[in-house]
C-alpha cells in the first residue's frame, strides 16, 4: 500500500522568462540565478523543501498551509521592494499558485492530485500575484494580512472536479 500525507504545494514560474531568453540568452541567465537565490533563501524560513527547480519554476512542499502561503507573501514583498529602484529590465516578477492536498511520496519527489491541481492554478495568478485553492483559503483566512478575493471556479486541464480559487491581495 502507497503511504500518502498531506502537503502543501507551492508552484513558482518567472513571468517574461522564456521570451527574455529569446532576446537576451545571457542576461536572462544572469536575472534567473538572482531570482534562484532570492526564493531559495524564503523556502527554509518557512519550513519549506525544495522538490525541484526546472527553468525558471520552484516545485516546493510544505507541511502547513499557512507556512506556504507565508512564504509566498514574504517572496512577492522582496521581489516588490526588489524592483522599486532598478529598471524595468531588470525586474523580477514571479506567478505562485498553492494547494493543500494529498501527495504520495517516491524518493525525493511527491506525485498525486495535490501536486498536479497546484501546478495548474499557478498560471492563474497575475503577474506579481498569489493564488490559492479553497482548500489553502480554508487554513489561512483569518491567519494573514491580506484579504483573499475568489477568483472563480475553474475546471483544469485533466482535474475532474471543479476548483475554487482564490488570489491573496497583497499589493494595490
Amino acid at each position: 500500500m502507497q503511504q500518502r500525507r498531506l502537503a502543501a504545494i507551492m508552484f513558482t514560474d518567472m513571468v517574461g522568462y522564456s521570451l527574455l531568453t529569446q532576446e537576451d540568452e545571457a542576461f536572462a541567465l544572469e536575472l534567473l540565478e538572482e531570482h534562484r537565490q532570492i526564493l531559495r533563501s524564503f523556502f527554509p524560513k518557512h519550513n519549506g523543501r525544495e522538490v525541484d527547480a526546472v527553468g525558471d519554476a520552484f516545485f516546493v512542499e510544505f507541511s502547513s498551509a499557512l507556512e506556504a502561503v507565508k512564504c509566498a507573501i514574504d517572496i512577492q514583498k522582496e521581489l516588490h521592494e526588489h524592483n522599486k529602484n532598478i529598471p524595468v529590465k531588470n525586474h523580477i516578477t514571479i506567478r505562485i499558485g498553492i494547494h493543500l492536498g494529498d501527495v504520495v511520496p517516491k524518493g525525493d519527489n511527491v506525485l498525486g492530485d495535490g501536486v498536479n491541481i497546484a501546478a495548474r492554478i499557478e498560471p492563474l495568478a497575475q503577474s506579481g500575484g498569489i493564488c490559492i485553492t479553497q482548500d489553502v483559503a480554508r487554513q489561512v483566512q483569518n491567519k494573514i494580512e491580506f484579504p483573499l478575493q475568489r477568483i472563480e471556479t475553474k475546471y483544469l486541464k485533466n482535474i475532474k472536479i471543479p476548483v475554487e480559487v482564490y488570489a491573496i491581495v497583497t499589493l494595490a
